[in-house]
């Protein structure tokens, strides 16, 4: 017989958003391939049914919630909870402790629970008290409920084990070579500054768009992301295009080939992700090759150990660490191969999945 898990916690399948639906999009039908019965819980207007790519084997279920910054995962969360309690799988892997609060549901339909907690949400400079302490309490339920914990990084268990007294089982985010793709219209290969991030102030964009109104009179500079739901860092990033043809906007990019093709020929790219633990964006940048300055935390120097510059998250230091590797050819070239090396051993899909596919069958035993 075969086994079946739902996924809850994420926009759904296929879903282009974020991390977890990166995780989804390749977990979802590598299950599916191994025997497994996958129902992954969407939101409507999230995913991409008639997407060519997408597995016909894998179950899609959209259930109801509240679109809004605050309330979507928890409603979408107690939804897709609900209705994965009644078809009782074999077990649920359930994204983010927001959706701690709905555990003990699925606990008492006998239901186990693997549960990637993500990053320190409740440390991120995008909620509001409130919210903090919302991500904080279902972190302490996550903690008190679930059946097994799953880190995607190192520093990420340290930190559980050190607050919750929780160990778990720590499996990354994987990346893949697309081979080499043709330059982006417009852009010059190795002559561009990219920046791939969601418009939230952890991820130093602030810092960023003031290094990028000196680097624009320099070199081309290169942005991708978006709030999501607007405000002051889509505003700037608009100015900045306005205001100098050097700098190119493009918003949210949902195609992997034009996203991997700026990656692939960026002369530096800039990644300032400061709360979380392995970055599925700087993964996939250094599967492309990309020459990488990175904001220094913790996080970033595990993923990237010596293949990257790093930097403070301040302007000047960040304009500074891109200007030289902007500027030296040789150091691109020897830290993108370096980047490449080291994504290839230690970040592949493939061993991403089998990680999963063991836990989950781990929880079901």
């Amino acid at each position: 017989m075969s086994r079946s898990v739902a996924i809850i916690g994420t926009r759904g399948y296929p879903s282009y958003y974020g991390g977890f639906e990166t995780l989804v999009r390749r977990l979802a039908p590598y299950l599916v391939s191994e025997g497994w019965d996958v129902t992954v819980y969407g939101r409507g207007g999230a995913v991409k049914p008639d997407d060519p790519a997408r597995d016909l084997d894998v179950k899609s279920v959209l259930t109801w919630g509240l679109e809004s910054k605050s309330l979507s995962t928890l409603s979408f969360g107690l939804s897709s909870t609900i209705s994965a309690a009644k078809n009782k799988p074999d077990v649920a892997l359930v994204m983010n402790v927001a959706n701690g609060y709905w555990l003990p549901m699925l606990k008492a339909r006998g239901i186990p629970s693997v549960v990637n907690v993500d990053g320190i949400e409740w440390e991120r400079a995008k909620w509001g008290k409130s919210a903090k302490a919302a991500f904080r309490m279902g972190a302490s339920l996550t903690a008190r409920f679930a059946d097994h914990l799953l880190y995607d990084a190192e520093g990420i268990a340290g930190r559980w084990e050190s607050s919750f007294g929780r160990s778990g089982t720590v499996i990354p985010y994987g990346g893949e070579d697309p081979g080499p793709l043709p330059t982006p219209d417009g852009l010059n290969s190795g002559r561009y500054v990219l920046m791939v991030a969601r418009f939230v102030p952890e991820n130093t964009v602030e810092e960023f768009f003031d290094a990028a109104e000196n680097l624009a009179n320099e070199v081309d500079v290169v942005i991708v992301g978006s709030s999501g739901y607007g405000g002051e860092f889509d505003e700037r990033a608009e100015s900045l295009q306005r205001s100098n043809d050097r700098v190119h906007w493009y918003g949210h990019v949902s195609d992997d080939r034009l996203l991997f093709s700026l990656w692939q020929h960026a002369g530096a790219y800039f990644h300032g992700h400061s709360v979380g633990g392995t970055n599925p964006a700087l993964v996939q940048a250094m599967a492309c090759g990309a020459p990488i300055v990175a904001r220094d935390t913790i996080f970033n120097r595990e993923v990237l150990g010596d293949c990257a510059l790093f930097a403070a998250p301040n302007s000047e230091q960040i304009t500074d660490s891109i200007r030289s590797l902007i500027s030296d050819k040789t150091l691109q070239a020897r830290l993108g191969s370096a980047a490449k090396v080291r994504a290839a051993k230690y970040y592949s899909w493939e061993s991403v999945c089998l990680g999963y596919q063991d836990l989950l069958i781990e929880a079901i035993s």
